[in-house]
This record gives C-alpha cells, sequence and structure tokens, in this order.
C-alpha cells in the first residue's frame, strides 16, 4: 500500500485495502483477483500505475486555488481520515483483539482449569476419541424430497466407535454472489436397524437451489470446544 501525504492508493488484492477502498478515500488498482507472477499482468497494472498517477494523484495535488490549497486532495485527505482511521486505528485493533479473543481465551481458561482441571481432561478424552476412531466413520445414502418450496434431505451415517453426541453432521453448500456459505444443522432422527453407530440424519431447507450444490459433511462437536481449532477433521461423502 502505498501513501501520498495521507491519501491511500494500492492494489485491491491488498487485504487492508480490499476492505477499506472507496473512491472517496483514495485510489485502486487492479480487478481484486491474484494472478500470480503473471508478467503479461505485472505489466498491465505498472501501466495503470502510471496512467492513475499522471490522470489522478499528480493533477490532484498540484490543482490548487487562489490560496494555493488544492481542494480536491484535500478532500479526499479529509475523508480518508474520517472514515479510515475509526476503522483501522491501533485503539480500535487492541479493542476488538481484546474483546474478540483475549477476553474470551482467558475465561475459557479459567473455566477448563477450575476443579482441578475436570473441564480440560473432559476435552483430551473427547479430542483423543475422535483421532482413534474417526476414519471408522462413513456416509451411506442421500435422499431428497420436494413438498412445495421444501426440500427435505436424509442421509445415513455410519459412525464406528465415534459417539454420535461427540459430532455433527450438517448439509453445506458454497458461496453463491460473494454471499456467506449454508451450513444447515442435520438433526439425528432414527437409529439404523444394524449392529453399531448408524444413525439417519435429517433436515428441511428451502428449495431455491439445485439439490446438486448440497452435500452432507460430518464435524466434531463439543460446546466448549474451539472448532475446528482443537478439533480440525472434516468428512466428506466419497
Amino acid at each position: 500500500m502505498s501513501v501520498f501525504s495521507g491519501q491511500l492508493a494500492s492494489v485491491l488484492t491488498d487485504g487492508e485495502w480490499a476492505e477499506a477502498y472507496t473512491p472517496e478515500v483514495g485510489w485502486a488498482l487492479g480487478d481484486g483477483q491474484d494472478h500470480g507472477d503473471d508478467p503479461a499482468w505485472d505489466a498491465a497494472e505498472a501501466e495503470a500505475l502510471y496512467r492513475l498517477l499522471e490522470q489522478h494523484v499528480i493533477p490532484a495535488f498540484y490543482t490548487r486555488d487562489q490560496f494555493g490549497i488544492p481542494p480536491t486532495w484535500i478532500r479526499k485527505m479529509r475523508a480518508s481520515m474520517a472514515r479510515l482511521t475509526p476503522r483501522f486505528s491501533t485503539n480500535r485493533v487492541v479493542r476488538e483483539y481484546t474483546e474478540k479473543y483475549c477476553v474470551p481465551a482467558a475465561t475459557a481458561y479459567r473455566t477448563r482449569s477450575t476443579n482441578h482441571d475436570r473441564l480440560g481432561a473432559e476435552l483430551i478424552a473427547w479430542r483423543q476419541a475422535l483421532g482413534a476412531h474417526w476414519q471408522e466413520a462413513r456416509f451411506g445414502a442421500m435422499s431428497v424430497e420436494t413438498h412445495g418450496t421444501e426440500q427435505r434431505v436424509t442421509v445415513t451415517v455410519r459412525l464406528g466407535g465415534l459417539d454420535p453426541e461427540a459430532v455433527r453432521v450438517e448439509l453445506y453448500a458454497n458461496p453463491v454472489d460473494a454471499g456467506e456459505a449454508e451450513r444447515h444443522a442435520m438433526e439425528r432422527t432414527r437409529k439404523l436397524d444394524e449392529p453399531g453407530h448408524g444413525y439417519e440424519y435429517s433436515v428441511s431447507i428451502r428449495a431455491t437451489r439445485a439439490r446438486g450444490d448440497y452435500t452432507p459433511r460430518l464435524l466434531p462437536r463439543h460446546p466448549l470446544a474451539s472448532i475446528p481449532l482443537e478439533a480440525p477433521e472434516i468428512l466428506w461423502p466419497r
């Protein structure tokens, strides 16, 4: 990210600038996509930078009124200070990290260490059981029934030695149009009529997307564990 006396300019693949950029506060280069080490794209961005400097940045700074003040430059500088400082200042970063991470982490530590580390020991046992039996889990058949504007999705899962309370099954679909991924928790509705931990899981969703957009997946579950940080396992149908 380059700074021109309070004015900001960078490529839209720059993490902070991709989040902060608006035309009122600075200038941007590129299309927001990662082009790797493509020399043709590097040349195109270099040309775009020179054009941006020549046609916008330099005129904004050197075009002065009768008092020697560059009004366009000052306008962008004020907008940059007013809009970006509250969002990207060190004060905000420290406050947000304290509230979102440090305080919850300290609270979680105190919770796990009380009663002679009872919860900590429980989480270790849960984690060890996941590691010992995760490879035994398998997905079975999946079926979809449409009822008006809803779809009822059902899937069978054989958990092997996994405790059904230690895992969750959810129906997943990739994001659409820069939205968020869809994640629908599936309910354990029936034990399969066979030995072992085999169950049927179901969920009803709105029939707004193609059936092929959705797939079930198996994840660890514990109300007081940080997932996937403490349990990164995940199983998709093969």
